[in-house]
């Protein structure tokens, strides 16, 4: 029995599974229905079944792309005309380094656990072991060169490393977008049975329906001092899920559900001695378990998971605002904007021409908005409406399809045909990287918000401006305006708990291709 400390969304991972497969369910299907619910589990489609696929996979793709990219780098550093100049007992050497190469990269992926089916399809965690694997791999090489004062062609790691690590990297993207589009139609999923209070557990359950790519659908719940009749259901984001029983059900609910993961939304429902016990029970069940810290929107790199008497408690790291992280950050603010500015200069002239000819008015239009620790700036926008089209809000406001205090309209009266095409592809939001170089915005950020929408900001909604508001952010990547007023909050609140260098580059990232697609946008 071990503890898995691999955990994205605040989750406290207890495996209590063996690499083994449990007979009762080996031959057929165990299934529950009530109301027209059913939950399934069968040899073809459980969970093992996808991940042994899948990793298998990910191995013989693994194994082409480190294999291509050694051969690259010995055919580019001693291609055919230099090999038949090199000495033969040279050219033996390095055909055998090219194969030890390899064969150590393959060994070095599995050792750091590369395709676990703990990080499969899981992102940041996979892409960092990929990574981690390959960098000390060839640190390790470079040291034992050194010491050993082997001659190593150092040309010949140099093109090894980067090809080899790219496409690595590239594959398991590629892999990821696969899982993703599987489990939109409900493949490649961890089917979930839920125990906790009745408010845990649709917490918990709405929060898996809203991130479906992680691939958690709830199959059934169980809630402690149950009363009710086994199949009476609870309301998920407009999905029904039934409850089968009470916290002495969770075995029996587990096999009649054929679910193959327990979450315990509460752990106060079962106790310390009721989680041992539960822990022991699905050992030979083939079932993992998951403990709800109740820590949410927490970034993982902010969970340690320390032992302290025996007990496995996760310590939560204070998020940071200031010092070498915030300088770093508006370094690198004033360099991407001012690159920006510089390559996006064509695209503002020809901008500006279009602008003027559809509309007279000012090319630039500003917008007051809220920044850091509540200071007002001038937003710069391309205009993308008629002039003095704030004038006009009063007697559309009938029509706002806005979140909260927000006021938006898709086929808002006010907008230019130019306007149009710059807001469904956000060239309008261009001009702020002029208001990034400032020092009013940053590049990645909360979405920058109203005056209006500050005064009616409660205390915790208040930390949105302790960093700069961005030109983009997780807002801009997760829907923009299609958002709810409180989905907008929520993740504006999880970037300024969470934000870091990283995170800033994969928004970026995201940003274009929400961009490029016209996502949310109106």
């Amino acid at each position: 029995m071990s503890r898995g400390g691999d955990n994205d969304e605040g989750w406290c991972a207890v495996t209590a599974v063996g690499e083994k497969r449990n007979p009762a369910t080996e031959d057929g299907v165990v299934s529950f229905e009530a109301k027209g619910v059913v939950g399934r589990s069968d040899a073809s489609g459980t969970r093992w079944a996808w991940q042994t696929s899948y990793g298998r996979h990910l191995f013989w793709t693994d194994t082409v792309i480190v294999v291509l990219a050694v051969l690259l780098a010995h055919i580019v550093r001693f291609g055919h005309e230099n090999l038949l100049t090199m000495d033969p007992v040279s050219t033996l050497n390095y055909t055998l380094i090219s194969a030890g190469l390899a064969v150590a990269w393959m060994v070095n992926l599995r050792l750091f656990r590369t395709r676990s089916r703990r990080v499969i399809g899981a992102g940041y965690d996979e892409y960092q072991r990929v990574v981690s694997s390959t960098l000390r791999l060839f640190g390790f090489i470079a040291i034992l060169a050194l010491v050993f004062q082997v001659e190593l062609a150092r040309g010949y790691l140099a093109i090894a490393l980067p090809v080899g690590l790219l496409g690595l990297l590239l594959s398991r993207w590629v892999w990821r977008k696969v899982v993703a589009q599987k489990r939109r139609r409900g493949e490649y999923t961890t089917s979930v049975l839920v125990v906790g209070g009745a408010r845990a557990v649709r917490h918990l359950s709405s929060t898996f329906e809203r991130k479906f790519t992680d691939g958690y659908r709830v199959v059934g719940v169980c809630v402690p001092a149950y009363s009710g009749s086994v199949g009476d259901e609870i309301d998920v984001d407009g999905r029904p899920v039934p409850i089968l029983g009470d916290e002495h059900s969770i075995i029996k609910s587990l096999s009649a559900s054929g679910a193959d993961t327990v979450a315990v939304a509460a752990t106060e429902t079962l106790g310390p001695e009721g989680i041992k016990d539960l822990v022991w029970q699905l050992d030979p069940l083939d079932a993992d378990l998951v403990v709800a810290t109740g820590v949410v929107d927490v970034a993982g790199p902010r969970l340690e998971m320390r032992p302290v008497a025996g007990l496995p408690l996760i310590h939560v790291e204070k998020p940071s605002y200031h010092g070498a992280k915030r300088s770093g950050k508006r370094v690198f603010d004033l360099v991407f904007s001012a690159l920006a500015l510089v390559a996006l200069a064509p695209v503002f002239a020809v901008v500006a021409v279009l602008i003027k000819l559809d509309n007279k008015g000012p090319v630039f239009y500003k917008a007051e908005r809220i920044g850091l620790d509540g200071e007002p700036f001038g937003m710069i926008k391309f205009r993308s409406m008629v002039t003095k089209a704030d004038a006009m809000v009063e007697s559309l406001l009938v029509q706002n399809e806005g979140a909260g205090v927000l006021f938006k309209m898709r086929d808002d009266p006010r907008v230019t045909r130019v306007g149009k095409v710059l807001r469904r592809y956000s060239i309008d939001e261009l001009p702020q990287f002029i208001n990034v170089l400032r020092g009013e915005m940053s590049v990645v950020g909360p979405r920058p918000p109203l005056r209006r929408e500050v005064e009616n900001y409660d205390g915790r909604v208040k930390r949105r401006l302790l960093v700069r508001p961005g030109v983009t952010g997780l807002w801009q990547v997760s829907g923009r305006s299609d958002l709810s007023w409180d989905e907008s909050v929520r993740l504006d609140l999880s970037y300024v708990e969470n934000w870091s260098m990283i995170s800033d580059v994969l928004i970026i990232g995201k940003t274009v291709k929400a961009v490029v697609a016209s996502d949310g946008a109106y």
